[in-house]
C-alpha cells in the first residue's frame, strides 16, 4: 500500500505534464496566454484531487494484486 504522501507526489508531477498540455491546446485555440495559463491552473487543481482520491480508493480494491497465503510458516 502506498503512503499518503508518494500518491500526492505521484498526482502533482503527473498533473504539471498534463496540465502543461491542456494549457498549451487552449493557447492554440485562443491565442490567449491570460485564459491558457488560468485553464491549465484550474486543471491541474482539480486533477490533483480527483487522482489523489482514485489512488486512496484503490488501495482498497485487490484487484490485481497479489494473493496473502491462508499460512504462513
Amino acid at each position: 500500500m502506498e503512503s499518503n504522501s508518494r500518491s500526492l507526489a505521484k498526482a502533482f508531477s503527473y498533473r504539471l505534464l498534463g496540465s502543461t498540455g491542456t494549457a498549451l491546446v487552449v493557447l492554440l485555440l485562443s491565442g490567449n496566454l491570460k485564459i491558457s495559463l488560468g485553464a491549465g491552473a484550474l486543471d491541474m487543481l482539480v486533477k490533483i484531487a480527483l487522482y489523489f482520491l482514485h489512488e486512496r480508493i484503490w488501495n482498497y480494491i485487490p484487484y490485481g494484486r497479489p494473493k496473502r497465503p491462508e499460512y504462513e510458516i
